[in-house]
């Protein structure tokens, strides 16, 4: 077994001391963003015991009317992405015609989407337990131009 040149744990000692450096800059100043380096808060936080818990998802309306589940396996877009960028698509809903042209793209065969949506169902909570009742939230709609 060799041993370290000095050069080598002096390179060892510098990238740790980086390391560090940019773990504890993330953890004052970072946000989810910076994630490994910033605080990954989803982790460390958690919401009152008798508020609703979110569920996010991505739903779509072809034009036969039948309600289509657009997750990943319909689209390629993570739920996570589509959550990470939801105050842009509140604020300009057009950009969920990507969302349908997704679609469209892994199900050339399919009818056309005329409408897609993030719907948020709230899950009831009390003291900390499900209670079992929800409500749905529509929170953005695009259609399309008919």
């Amino acid at each position: 077994m060799e041993t370290l040149t000095t050069r080598g744990r002096a390179a060892r000692v510098v990238a740790t001391a980086l390391g560090l450096a940019l773990l504890l800059a993330g953890t004052v100043w970072g946000t989810d963003d910076h994630f490994p380096f910033g605080p990954f808060r989803m982790y460390s936080t958690s919401n009152p015991p008798n508020s609703p818990a979110p569920d996010t998802r991505v739903e779509g309306v072809d034009s036969t009317g039948a309600v289509i589940d657009l997750g990943q396996d319909a689209t390629g877009i993570r739920r996570a992405e589509i959550e990470g960028q939801q105050d842009r698509y509140s604020a300009e809903p057009a950009l969920l015609a990507e969302v349908a042209d997704a679609y469209a793209e892994r199900h050339p065969g399919a009818p056309a989407l005329v409408e897609v949506r993030i719907v948020v169902r709230w899950h009831g909570i009390r003291d900390g337990r499900p209670t079992g009742r929800w409500t749905d939230e529509t929170v953005v709609r695009w259609e399309a131009s008919r």
